[in-house]
């Protein structure tokens, strides 16, 4: 089972290097003696990670493997292997394009050295010969802790599917001013927010409908959530449609009450009230991994092979 998507669970790295005497000196001098060697004070360390595994109750799980590997591999190494060349000589030794490198955007930052933690892999849309994994990371590096969402695009190949592009989220700017609903949805302990879905709700750009029902859920469940708005395909995937998602009106649930959405273990029961109450809540299109008898409308409930593994909340407005 992966890490919970709790934004609280993690731990934050340490940031900075330790300053000899002085904050600079390299030796140190006594009355009696000549200079003697300080060693230099080792570098603090970033958290400590576990790579992802697929769960048991995923529909292709190498599709999704692919995809957090050639993320994992752009998006952490270790002291001295920063750097564009490093990054692409990576994905060479993964098979995979070094060219990625160039599309990784802010999962590469301008660091050293970096640590990171896929907290989860979630459909972006799965069909035949093709597929989206959004992968959901924390990422650290000296003196700072965040991360991002990667919409991972794959073509099938042999012997593996091959990643042809990547789309990593773009939340924007922090809102100078945000809603009351806002605050209480980034206040509230039992909402797990990933980084870039705490920061979709920073920018302003979540539609109070999401908010809304956030907030009305959280008075039954505790929901980590996987994506919001950035990290998002533009239109439903494999169509022309555009999806509500990166217009804000849209939020997917990865983790209900501590139990993973794709684990088949998971209590059908829990997943269907957790979709209904999410219908009281306003939403006119729930997904999942079942689909809920009756419904106000003859598509509010659904279910499909890219909504197995987590449970989807869309709103009109």
């Amino acid at each position: 089972m992966p890490p919970s998507l709790g934004r609280r669970a993690l731990l934050l790295g340490t940031g900075g290097l330790l300053a000899g005497p002085m904050g600079c000196s390299a030796t140190s001098r006594t009355a009696a003696g000549p200079s003697t060697s300080v060693p230099p004070s080792p570098l603090p360390p970033l958290p400590t990670t576990t790579g992802w595994r697929p769960d048991r109750g995923d529909v292709e799980p190498d599709v999704k493997l692919r995809a957090v590997r050639v993320v994992e591999a752009i998006g952490a190494w270790p002291a001295g292997q920063g750097g564009a060349a490093a990054a692409k000589r990576r994905m060479a030794t993964l098979g995979a394009e070094p060219s990625l490198v160039d599309r990784a955007g802010a999962l590469r930052p301008d660091a050293d050295r970096a640590a990171l933690q896929v907290i989860d892999a979630q459909y972006g849309g799965i069909l035949a010969d093709s597929a989206s994994v959004l992968v959901v990371c924390r990422q650290w590096t000296p003196g700072h802790a965040g991360g991002t969402t990667v919409d991972v695009r794959l073509s099938r190949a042999r012997p593996h599917w091959e990643v042809t592009d990547l789309h990593p989220a773009r939340p924007g700017a922090a809102a100078a001013a945000l809603p009351a609903e806002a605050k209480r949805v980034l206040a509230e302990p039992r909402i797990g927010l990933p980084p870039a879905a705490e920061a979709d709700i920073r920018s302003g750009h979540v539609h109070l409908s999401v908010l809304r029902a956030l907030l009305s859920l959280v008075g039954t469940y505790r929901m980590d959530l996987s994506v919001i708005r950035s990290g998002h395909p533009l239109y439903v995937f494999g169509t022309d449609r555009p999806s509500d998602h990166p217009l804000g009106r849209a939020f997917d649930v990865a983790r209900i009450d501590g139990h993973m959405v794709v684990d088949p273990a998971t209590s059908r029961r829990l997943i269907e009230s957790f979709m209904r109450d999410a219908a009281a809540a306003g939403s006119y299109n729930v997904g999942g991994p079942l689909r809920p008898s009756g419904g106000a409308t003859a598509n509010q409930f659904f279910t499909d092979a890219t909504h197995h593994d987590h449970v989807h909340v869309g709103f009109t407005a």
